[in-house]
């Protein structure tokens, strides 16, 4: 081929191209704010935060910056705007109850501190989306007003030593007889003898959490491989309730359920290769009606790509 033919062939492919996209912009999904109905109730300085880190896409107040405009940009703009608004929208937050949007305040700030939020790619573009420590420290406070001290009655602190005794006793006779999860996944009464590897306290609930491995999990653990845990890796988190005493010390109180996270990258596939489920009081019900409650697993662990998308990080690996 001649070269000037060369240099026509390549001036028509741009030409194409530049008409393709031109074309592509009338291509637009909608992205509307619909009215704001029941937006967060919060101190001023807590609303600035929220407004200026979160509000873009986790409200009906979105407002889009110039480089977001054009396709192909929009396109996933408004995907990823649809999917945050689903999880989480400020302005209809007055309308969920009170241990609800503790909850979401509680995951909003773990997931700041934790580096998942704003997503690295957003912050990167938007700037002023990024929290500051002394940020953070002010959605804290915020959070800890939300949860008033509560001091333990003498009948809560026996019906919990009570129930502790009872499942002592009966050598956690419950656990041979459970069915299981919507999603398939079988429970795991062996959690019981796995090791600790780390804890955790929800203030949004009044619950500690212990988290526990198996031996696969806990071989990761010591040799750092955790990023990504290997399959067969199987996560256990016990809950009970918080009890605060007279003197202000905390101990379990009433148990509140088991929740398991089982690595298998291709049997679990759609759910961000974990297998998720629950089971809750002691007579270990499992939790959802039926297989997609695993999408609320996955709404809230998808964020955390960084760490494979476990919250709480094992005390070893991070000594």
């Amino acid at each position: 081929m001649e070269p000037g033919s060369r240099i026509k062939l390549f001036w028509r492919a741009v030409l194409l191209l530049a008409i393709a996209i031109c074309c592509a912009q009338f291509i637009r999904p909608a992205l509307p704010n619909p009215p704001v109905t029941a937006d967060l109730q919060a101190p001023d300085d807590v609303k600035f935060v929220l407004k200026t880190s979160c509000y873009n896409c986790h409200s009906n107040e979105t407002k889009l910056s110039w480089f977001d405009r054009p396709v192909p940009a929009i396109w996933l703009v408004s995907r990823d705007v649809k999917s945050a608004r689903a999880r989480l929208n400020f302005s209809d937050f007055a309308k969920l109850p009170p241990g609800q949007q503790k909850g979401f305040v509680f995951e909003a700030i773990s997931q700041i501190e934790l580096g998942a939020m704003p997503p690295t790619q957003y912050e990167r573009l938007h700037h002023e989306s990024a929290v500051t420590p002394e940020q953070l420290a002010t959605l804290k406070k915020y959070a800890l007003s939300l949860v008033p001290d509560k001091t333990a009655t003498a009948e809560e602190v026996k019906a919990a030593d009570d129930e502790y005794a009872h499942w002592i006793a009966s050598g956690n006779a419950a656990a041979t007889k459970v069915s299981p999860a919507p999603n398939g996944m079988a429970f795991l009464p062996d959690y019981e003898n796995w090791r600790a590897i780390s804890s955790t306290q929800r203030g949004d609930n009044y619950t500690l959490r212990q988290i526990l491995g198996n031996d696969i999990a806990i071989k990761a653990v010591a040799e750092n491989h955790i990023n990504p845990w290997p399959d067969g890796a199987a996560l256990a988190k016990v809950a009970w309730l918080e009890q605060t005493d007279e003197k202000g010390m905390a101990k379990i109180g009433k148990f509140v359920q088991v929740e398991f996270m089982v690595r298998d990258r291709q049997k679990y596939a759609t759910t961000l290769g974990w297998g998720f489920a629950r089971w809750r009081g002691t007579d270990l019900k499992p939790y959802g009606k039926d297989a997609n409650f695993a999408g609320e697993c996955v709404g809230c662990h998808r964020p955390l790509v960084n760490s494979n998308y476990v919250f709480t990080q094992p005390l070893g690996a991070q000594r």
